[in-house]
C-alpha cells in the first residue's frame, strides 16, 4: 500500500520471543488445498525483467533510493537517501534466490546509516519499505533460507539495523495519546509536530513493530503500534465511525479523536482494514479482536459501498463515503481489496468472503482489459445503477469518456500509471485460493504490457496516461515497490511451492506486510486458524 497524492478521503537478538503459543488444534478447511501448477518459463521471465531492473539500479543508483532510468540518474527525494530500492529488493531477491543480488545487497544493508537522513522521515513508509524490508530478510535467512548465505555475522547484522531504525523512529509515539506522528525530523530524531494522523499511517505499523518486539524479545515495540490502534478499533466520537467497522480517516494526535468521517478501501485507509486480518493471521490469540473489527468491516462494505456502474452491472466496485454519502470513485491503489477479501476468507473458512473477493478482482482486471496500454489507471469514476442519475454525487461521465464509459464501465480520472502492483495482488490471492490458471493468465497478461510499455532506458518508469497508445511518456522514476511488489507477485503466481507462498489449506508460514514483505508468523501459530 503506498498513499495517494490525491485528494481521495483520503542482537543475543537472534532468539525469537513470543506470547505463550496455544497448544496445537486440528486444521480444518473448506479449501482442502487447489493444485498449483508452476510455470518455470514465466518466472524466469519475471526474474529476467527484475535483473534488468537491478542492473539498472546498481549501475546508475546504487546505494541511492532511486533510479531515474530514462536519464540514468537517482532521485533521494522521497525515501531519506538510505537505498530504498536496495531494502525494498532484498526479499523479493530472496525468494527468487537470486544469491549475488541477494549478497549486494547483504552487504549494502552493513553501511545504511539510520541517524541521517535526507528530508523528512514518513514513519509509514520507513516502516513498511525499510523495517518491513529488513524483518522480512531477517526472517527468511533464518528460517526456510537458513544456511544459503555463509555470512552469518551479517545476517545477524540485519536485525541491529532494524532495531537501530527502530529506535530512531520510537519518538513519533511520545505523543500526549499514543497516536504516533508521521512526520519526523533526524539528526536528531524528533516530531515535526503535526497535529493529525490517518489511520492507513497509524494502522499499518503493527505488524512490523510487533515481529520486532517478538524477535528481540523487547515487547515495547509492538506496544507502541498497538496503542495508536486502539484508536482506531475504538473510534469516538461516533460521527468517526459512520457505518459500522468503516471509519473516518484523520485522527487528532493530541486526544485519539476523529476530525471526519470519511473514508474507504483507497490510499490513506487502505492498509488499516488490510493489517487487521492479517495481525490474526501472524498471531490469532494476540489479535483476536483485529478479526472481529476485519469482519465488521467487510459486512458494511458488501452491505454499503457496493456498487456497479450503470452501462456494467456485472463490474463490483467499492464505493467511497463521506459520512454516509458515497461517491462513486475508486483507484488502482483499491484494488488490493479482492486480494484482501480472500486472504480473509480463507483464514475465517469463510467462502462468500472468497468469492465477493474474487468479483472485485474481476472488475479490477477490466480495469487493465478496456485501456490502450492494457494497465489500469490510478483513479476511475462511474455512475452507480441503483443511485438516482440526477442525485448530485451520482454525475455522468464527461462528454468526451462517454463511448469509453458505455464500453468499460468506468472513465478515467487520471490515467497515470505508477508501477502500481495492487491488480496483480489481488490475481496472486485469487490463483492461491482456487488454483484456477485464469488469474496466471491475467497475471502474465498484465505482465506483458507493464514491461512492454514502461521498460525504457536502464531500467522501468512510470507512464503518464495508460489509454495512450505507448503510455504517454516517462516520468523517469522507478518506484521502489516494483521490485518489492509488482515483480514478486508476478513471479511468486509461476513460482514452485515454498514456505513462503500464500497458502489456502491453513499452512501458512509468512504473511506479506503492505510491502509485499514476507513476514514469518509468530511461533506457534503457523496452523492455527479458525
Amino acid at each position: 500500500m503506498h498513499l495517494t497524492g490525491t485528494a481521495l478521503a483520503v542482537l543475543g537478538l537472534a532468539s525469537q520471543v513470543t506470547a505463550s503459543p496455544a497448544p496445537p488444534r486440528p486444521v480444518t478447511s473448506r479449501y482442502p488445498g487447489p493444485r498449483y501448477v508452476a510455470n518455470a518459463t514465466r518466472a524466469n521471465a519475471v526474474k529476467e525483467a527484475f535483473q534488468t531492473a537491478w542492473d539498472g539500479y546498481y549501475k546508475y543508483a546504487y546505494g541511492h533510493d532511486s533510479l531515474r532510468p530514462v536519464t540514468n540518474t537517482f532521485s533521494d527525494d522521497s525515501r531519506n537517501g538510505w537505498g530504498a530500492s536496495a531494502v525494498d529488493a532484498f526479499s523479493t531477491a530472496l525468494v527468487m534466490q537470486d544469491w549475488e543480488v541477494v549478497n549486494q545487497i547483504l552487504a549494502f544493508v552493513q553501511t545504511i546509516d539510520f541517524d541521517v537522513a535526507i528530508g523528512d522521515v514518513s514513519l509509514f513508509e520507513t516502516t513498511i519499505r525499510y523495517l518491513g524490508g529488513l524483518l522480512s530478510a531477517y526472517d527468511l535467512l533464518t528460517g526456510p533460507l537458513k544456511g544459503k548465505s555463509n555470512d552469518t555475522a551479517s545476517v545477524q547484522s540485519i536485525l541491529k539495523q532494524a532495531q537501530h531504525l527502530a529506535d530512531n523512529l520510537k519518538v513519533a509515539f511520545d505523543t500526549p495519546s499514543g497516536v504516533p506522528d508521521n512526520d519526523l525530523l533526524f539528526g536528531p530524531p524528533r516530531k515535526a509536530g503535526s497535529t493529525t494522523n490517518g489511520i492507513a499511517t497509524i494502522g499499518t505499523l503493527v505488524m512490523e513493530w510487533t515481529r520486532l518486539g517478538d524477535l528481540t524479545g523487547n515487547q515495547n515495540y509492538g506496544r507502541l503500534a498497538q496503542k495508536g490502534e486502539e484508536y482506531l478499533l475504538h473510534p469516538k466520537p461516533a460521527f468517526g465511525e459512520p457505518f459500522p467497522g468503516l471509519i473516518g480517516t484523520d485522527v487528532n494526535i493530541t486526544n485519539g479523536l476523529f476530525v471526519d468521517s470519511s473514508g474507504g478501501w483507497v490510499g490513506g485507509d487502505d492498509s488499516f482494514y488490510e493489517y487487521l486480518i492479517k495481525m490474526y493471521l501472524y498471531d490469532p490469540i494476540r489479535f483476536g479482536e483485529y478479526k472481529q473489527r476485519w469482519i465488521v468491516a467487510v459486512e458494511s462494505s458488501i452491505k454499503h459501498l457496493v456498487s456497479h456502474p450503470t452501462t456494467r452491472p456485472d463490474l463490483t466496485f467499492l464505493a467511497i463515503y463521506n459520512n454516509q454519502t458515497l461517491q462513486f470513485i475508486s483507484e488502482h491503489l483499491a484494488c488490493f481489496d479482492g486480494g484482501n477479501f480472500i486472504l480473509g476468507g480463507l483464514t475465517l473458512n469463510e467462502p462468500r468472503y472468497v468469492e465477493f473477493g474474487l468479483a472485485l478482482t474481476a472488475s479490477c482486471h477490466d480495469t487493465y482489459e478496456q485501456t490502450a496500454t492494457g494497465i489500469g489507471p490510478e483513479i476511475f469514476q462511474w455512475q452507480d445503477n441503483k443511485t438516482p442519475l440526477n442525485a448530485s454525487n451520482n454525475p455522468g461521465p464527461p462528454a468526451a469518456q462517454a463511448d469509453f464509459y458505455k464500453k468499460a464501465g468506468f472513465w478515467i480520472t487520471s490515467g497515470a500509471y505508477v508501477l502500481r502492483p495492487e491488480v496483480i495482488e489481488s490475481f496472486y490471492y485469487a490463483y492461491r485460493a482456487t488454483g484456477d490458471p485464469k488469474y496466471q493468465e491475467w497475471a502474465w497478461e498484465a505482465f506483458l504490457h507493464i514491461n512492454s510499455t514502461c521498460r525504457v532506458g536502464s531500467g522501468y518508469s512510470s507512464i503518464n496516461d495508460v489509454n495512450a497508445v505507448g503510455g504517454g511518456g516517462f516520468s523517469d522514476f522507478q518506484e521502489s515497490f516494483w521490485f518489492a511488489e509488482v515483480l514478486k507477485y508476478s513471479y511468486l503466481i509461476h513460482a514452485e511451492e515454498e514456505d513462503w507462498q500464500v497458502k489456502a489449506d491453513h499452512t501458512n508460514k509468512f504473511v506479506f506486510n503492505t510491502e509485499a514483505h514476507p513476514v514469518r508468523i509468530a511461533a506457534g501459530y503457523e496452523r492455527t486458524f479458525f
